[in-house]
């Protein structure tokens, strides 16, 4: 278990602050993660690494010279926020662009990619790496589907490399995306991992079985099978990797095998030792490989085999020097131009000025804000089963993400509120709070879903049936851009879909807006239970899709809970004579 822990809400905030304190000489913390304390020469493509926390040594444990410039650290098992990455690639910046590198997971991709566009705006040239790596998690025929798993750790140190012997922006770039096509992992977990301030673990393995091809975000295997002696999994490992090497002509591999939290160096030396005699046997040669601990998660027991084939560039970018709190290799020699501390203040974004809304808005405003107190109290209560749910077939994540979320939220709304601002502008800060806080998948469709829903309803008079319809359609249309899932992808889209066009249809037949809405919500209620039929096809449940048949979704299963809190509100506030 992780036992040691003050607040299990804050243990990412209290891992980060005590990190910083042991390393002071490598980083210093700024919003939404760490950079370098040294800021390297002007010119310098920066690389960030990123990802939720819960697997040191990555992400914050590899940023220092011939390493990482900055990483973003996220909430356990989950992505940061599109704020936190925009944050620490703007700090990061030395002119030459920002590379961000992480695993292909939904909420990274949405966050980071959110994240480059706006650094883009801002004049700051940006691109996402996205590690696929992990031959379990999809066939060879669809390596963009799949997980980025340990090979995380190959391909930062590689375009770290690069970037630090002053390869330009689009050949750091290039060789990143090289050492990613070239890196297969596969991975095997003997028992569970445990979130802070949980008893149970997010899945457990039978004993005398092991999990095959696991996530190292808390995910279990693909599949069981029995728990095999040390040489035996070396040969499991070595074929599955073999069987996907990529068509290079390479013979050459640099190679990690990796434990995961709770299996000792020394099983992991004696699986080696196997892996490195079968690779020999298969007329494999290994360069500089590593074991150890390298991408962890939290305590789980397993450990995983990465193989790299190289050429002489990857080689020799794979052998370079490297300085972090984590990871040392060779001596890394300073250049003058970085060798100064250099602690200037980050510039600060303009303040946004608050318009002081009429009475109607304000009042719309207020019940807004009851709202999304009532939706905090809510997933504060369900965080245990929500979570439970999102174990099944992913990371457990979504019970702690929506209740940090929520609570971020109505701490923005009410502050917002206490401005005279309309619902539009108390929305927008909800939004953007609950997506900096819950991080993630969910944490930025919520946030874009409640800023879209805001910019419907007017500030001058009471909101409407038709605003509450045309608000709901808005925020349906920012969830599907953002994450892409249709109906039937078994996400919270297979719960607001229907609740969209009941919305709209009651609307339309004459009904008020919180008549409509009750209705409604039943409607999302009843879709939500139904999405227990499906099979995911996107998000971190998709590997494990079998798993999760006979399981509802927790997103829409959180949303349906949420509109319908939101009805009795509505409901509320007809009883106390309210609009």
């Amino acid at each position: 278990m992780t036992r040691l822990y003050d607040d299990p809400a804050t243990f990412t905030e209290d891992m980060v602050t005590g990190f910083v304190a042991a390393h002071p000489s490598y980083v210093r913390q700024v919003p939404g993660g760490v950079v370098r304390a040294r800021r390297p020469r002007q010119g310098k493509v920066a690389v960030v690494t990123g990802g939720g926390s819960g697997h040191y040594p990555a992400f914050c444990g590899v940023v220092g010279p011939g390493f990482a410039d900055g990483a973003v650290i996220g909430n356990i098992f989950t992505s940061p926020s599109a704020d936190d990455a925009y944050s620490v690639g703007r700090a990061v910046d030395r002119g030459a662009g920002v590379v961000f590198s992480f695993g292909n997971y939904a909420g990274d991709n949405m966050n980071f990619g959110l994240a480059v566009e706006r650094l883009e705006r801002d004049g700051i040239r940006a691109h996402n790496v996205v590690v696929t790596d992990d031959v379990a998690s999809a066939p060879a025929a669809e390596q963009n589907k799949r997980r980025g798993v340990v090979g995380d750790f190959v391909v930062f140190k590689i375009a770290s490399a690069a970037a630090e012997e002053g390869y330009d922006f689009d050949e750091v770039v290039r060789v990143a995306e090289h050492a990613n096509a070239r890196t297969r992992s596969l991975g095997v977990a003997f028992d569970g991992c445990t979130l802070p301030g949980q008893d149970k673990p997010l899945f457990e393995v039978p004993e005398g079985r092991m999990g095959l091809g696991l996530g190292i975000h808390g995910e279990p295997g693909v599949s069981e099978r029995e728990l095999p002696s040390a040489s035996e999994l070396a040969k499991i490992l070595v074929d599955g990797l073999l069987e996907e090497a990529p068509k290079t002509g390479s013979r050459r591999v640099t190679a990690i095998l990796n434990g995961l939290g709770a299996t000792k160096y020394e099983e992991l030396f004696v699986v080696w030792g196997t892996v490195s005699r079968l690779l020999a046997e298969a007329g494999v040669e290994v360069v500089a490989p590593e074991v150890g601990e390298l991408v962890t998660s939290l305590d789980m027991a397993g450990c995983s085999l990465t193989l790299t084939w190289l050429d002489d560039e990857l080689e020799r970018l794979w052998q370079a020097p490297a300085d972090a709190p984590a990871y040392r290799k060779g001596n890394v020699e300073l250049a003058a131009a970085d060798a100064a501390v250099e602690d200037e203040e980050l510039p600060e974004l303009p303040a946004e000025v608050a318009v002081v809304a009429p009475a109607e808005g304000q009042a719309t405003a207020a019940t807004v804000v009851r709202g999304l107190r009532a939706i905090a109290d809510l997933l504060h209560d369900e965080e245990e089963e929500l979570g439970r749910l999102d174990a099944i077939a992913g990371d457990g994540d979504h019970g702690r993400g929506m209740t940090r979320g929520s609570a971020a939220a109505i701490e923005a709304a009410e502050e917002a509120a206490q401005q005279g601002v309309g619902p539009a502008a108390v929305l927008v800060a909800a939004g953007d709070a609950w997506a900096a806080k819950a991080g993630g998948t969910s944490g930025v469709l919520w946030g874009a879903a409640l800023r879209s829903f805001g910019d419907l309803l007017p500030d001058h008079r009471a909101a409407l049936p038709g605003d509450l319809s045309a608000g709901a359609a808005a925020a349906l249309a920012a969830v599907q851009r953002l994450g892409r899932a249709e109906l039937g992808d078994k996400t919270l889209v297979d719960a607001l879909v229907p609740f969209v066009e009941a919305l709209r249809s009651e609307v339309d037949g004459g009904a008020s807006g919180r008549e409509a809405w009750a209705r409604a919500a039943e409607v999302a209620t009843e879709a939500a239970a139904k999405t227990a039929e499906l099979r995911p096809r996107t998000g971190r449940a998709r590997p494990l899709a079998e798993r999760s048949v006979g399981t509802p979704d927790p997103g829409a299963t959180s949303l349906a809970l949420a509109l319908t809190r939101i009805g009795e509100v509505l409901a509320g506030d007809r009883k106390d004579g309210q609009k």
